[in-house]
Order: structure tokens, then sequence, then C-alpha cells
């Protein structure tokens, strides 16, 4: 199906396409402005949103309480650097221990940045608390995973696109299959494993749900072997499987939780690194580090956005949206649809067919009839909207999306 642009939006879309690295391929349309579960493009046609920018948006577009934090601030100091102490960072730290638990937090920007440290803490951790040889100490990954797209993170990946022609590879990984517990058993006998790395739910290889009990069986594991627990919640976290992070579905609670999207609300870039002090303190300074790791605007807009999740209940009604969104799609009984998965108002539809075109000819057609979402792998669409959606709107995006099923069916 032809995308379908005015003159105004392909005139923005050449302008990415000629100035810009071609390292993207979004679907056509050029988006101006969004508030709350909505997003309107340059014509000034609304959309839902059901990407939430890969869940950076739980607390939806430009939510006023987030906004106002980061103004606020932004009129007052931005950034100090770690050089110096700013008046924001402790009470952000201290926010940040107790809203999750946890002794200590490590501020930096990005995801991949936030899985790096991670890796680099228990690297470190391996070798001055486990004592395990210098240089010897691995990470156990699973297939299919997405962390990130640095250099070592790709090296650990099973996704030839983000991997091929970017060697030589990080060592130190050890992969086996997801949601497989012998595997993991069996990896774990090893004992120079010092981690193991997972997503509760791997959202980029289409909302791959383990089975029930599968995350508290794996940190029992770990937890035996002398073996950190690392959750990244990058994608999951902050309310947007239904808890506050997805783990708590099992009450695991990793001995590293890495965080990052939606920690700040999509308003500014913010991750973090959460440990308790045992294995957090191996850091010393100078060892990790980033110039606007922690900065007074990152702070306080952090602190406004997590504090709309709980103020808002997100979690709740993430929970209680997702089970109308999957038991509705589920009473399509389409063809079209193979399987509907998900937990909370992270959820995916895969579609049954060996066309590889279909899913993104899918998403243009939702698109013309007025929601955003994008394919992933070919046949598989993600439903991940912001959770401040209310269930008139929940309901109002299943008929768009059952109008486009049954188009597609005819």
């Amino acid at each position: 199906m032809a995308a379908i642009t005015t003159t105004r939006s392909q005139e923005l879309i050449e302008l990415e396409d000629r100035y810009g690295a071609h390292n993207y391929h979004p679907l056509p349309v050029v988006l101006a402005r969004g508030e709350g579960v909505y997003v309107w493009d340059v014509d000034g046609k609304r959309y839902y949103d059901f990407l939430s920018a890969y869940s950076a948006v739980n607390q939806g577009h430009c939510h006023p309480k987030i906004v106002g934090a980061l103004v606020e601030q932004a009129q007052k100091l931005t950034l100090t650097s770690r050089a110096f102490y700013n008046d924001s960072l402790g009470e952000y730290e201290q926010f940040m221990s107790e809203y999750f638990g946890y002794d200590k937090v490590l501020p930096m920007n990005t995801g991949a940045e936030a899985v790096e440290t991670a890796i680099k803490l228990t690297r470190k951790w391996a070798y001055e608390r486990k004592g395990i040889a210098e240089k010897e100490a691995k990470i156990i990954v699973c297939e299919h995973n997405f962390h990130g797209r640095t250099t070592t993170i790709v090296s650990f990946s099973s996704d030839e696109g983000s991997k091929k022609n970017f060697g030589p590879y990080t060592p130190g990984f050890v992969t086996i299959p997801y949601n497989d517990l012998i595997a993991l058993e069996n990896a774990l006998k090893d004992p120079t494993i010092a981690g193991f790395l997972i997503e509760p739910i791997q959202g980029e290889a289409g909302v791959d749900v383990p089975s029930d009990g599968y995350l508290s069986k794996a940190a029992a594991l770990c937890k035996a072997a002398n073996v950190l627990f690392m959750a990244d919640e990058v994608q999951t976290g902050i309310a947007r499987t239904g808890r506050l992070l997805a783990c708590d579905h099992e009450d695991v609670r990793p001995d590293i939780v890495i965080l990052g999207k939606a920690i700040s609300g999509g308003v500014y870039p913010v991750s973090a690194v959460l440990a308790d002090d045992d294995i957090m303190l191996v850091i010393k300074p100078g060892q990790h580090g980033s110039t606007f790791g922690g900065n007074p605007l990152a702070a306080k807009v952090a602190m406004a956005a997590l504090q709309v999740v709980k103020d808002e209940n997100l979690a709740e009604n993430a929970q209680c949206l997702g089970e109308i969104l999957r038991k509705e799609l589920r009473a399509l009984n389409s063809p079209l649809i193979k399987l509907v998965r998900g937990k909370g108002l992270l959820n995916a539809i895969v579609l049954n067919t060996t066309d590889k075109d279909l899913g993104w000819n899918f998403c243009l057609r939702l698109r013309d009839n007025g929601l955003l979402a994008k394919p992933t792998h070919g046949d598989k669409i993600r439903f991940a909207p912001p959770l401040v959606m209310t269930e008139q709107q929940l309901r109002e995006c299943i008929a768009i999306i059952a109008k486009t099923v049954r188009e597609f069916e005819k």
C-alpha cells in the first residue's frame, strides 16, 4: 500500500532523508504535536499513539506536571557535570532509592548506557566480590534479546541487522534460549558466570512473554549459583506491564535493575541502574560516569514523571486495560491473527502470514484509520499506548484495529 503524504509531509521526509543518517525506517507520518494519548501530524490529522515512543511516553505526551518540572528547573540550572555537587541530585537519588527499594542508584542518560553500566558493574563485582579471575567473567544473555545497539551490546545480539559488519565483537557472553530454565541451569554450572541479563518480557522480539514462574525460578537459580540477576526493565518498567516493574508480577527483586525510557515520561533522556551497596560500591570515583548523568534537569523531570505514575495509578490502569485489549483482540477470531500476547499495556499481535510486508502494510492502514503502531520482524505488531488512556479511548482504538483487520480479511 502506497504511503499517503501531503506536500509538506513529503518535504520534511525528504529533508531527513537527505541530511540524516539512514539508520531508521519510520512509518510515513510527520508528527508535530502530542497531548496525552494523541498525536497530530503537520496537516492537523489526529491519531491515537499506540507505540508510546517504544514505551517512553507511559505518562502520555507532554504531561503538564512533567513539562512544568522541566521548565521550572531549566530556568534555574541545567548542567554542572559531576565535577561539582548540585542541589537536585541527592534529592533525586534518595527519591529513586526509596521509590524502588534499593540502597543506591547510578544515574545515566539512555537505556543502552544503563545496560553498559550494569555490565561493567557485574564484571567488577565478579572480580572483587565473587573472586572470578580477572578478564574471565561471563554474562548469560538470551536469544532474540534487545538491550541496545552499542558495540558491546550488539556483540551478543542474535539480530543480524543489528550485528553484521560491526565486529570484532566483545567477548564474555553466553547465549541461551529465552524462557528455558534447563538451559539456564546448565549455563550456571560454569564457575566464571557473573550475571544473567534478561528482559522480563522481550519487547523487540514481539512482546514474547515467558511462562508463569520463569522469572522467579530463574532468579532462584542465579541466587543459588551466586550470580547476579540483572533485569533490563527499560521497556517493561514504570507501570507498563501492570506493575511498577514487570518482575513484580512474580515478586522477584533483581540484584540489578536497569531503567530508562518512561523514567522521564519521554520529556528528557534519563536512565538509571539500581543495586544494593554490596554491588554498587565496587564502582569507585573515576571508574564510570557521564557528563550529563544525574544533571539537575534530569533529576527534577524524573521525580515528576515517577510521581505521576503513583498519583494517577498508571500501573493499575495498565493492568485493567490490558486485560480488556487482549480479550477483545482474541474475540475478533480473525484468520489474520495467529496470536495475541502481552501483559498490561505491552501487547502484540502476530499476523498469520508469510508475507514479510504485511505488517508494514497493516500499520499503514492503521495510520489511515487513525492509529499509529509499528511492526517488528515483519509479522508482529506491538500495541503499547500511553498508560493514561481511558477505557472509552481504548475501545475506540479496538474498533480501529477491528476495522483494519476486516479490511485485510477482504
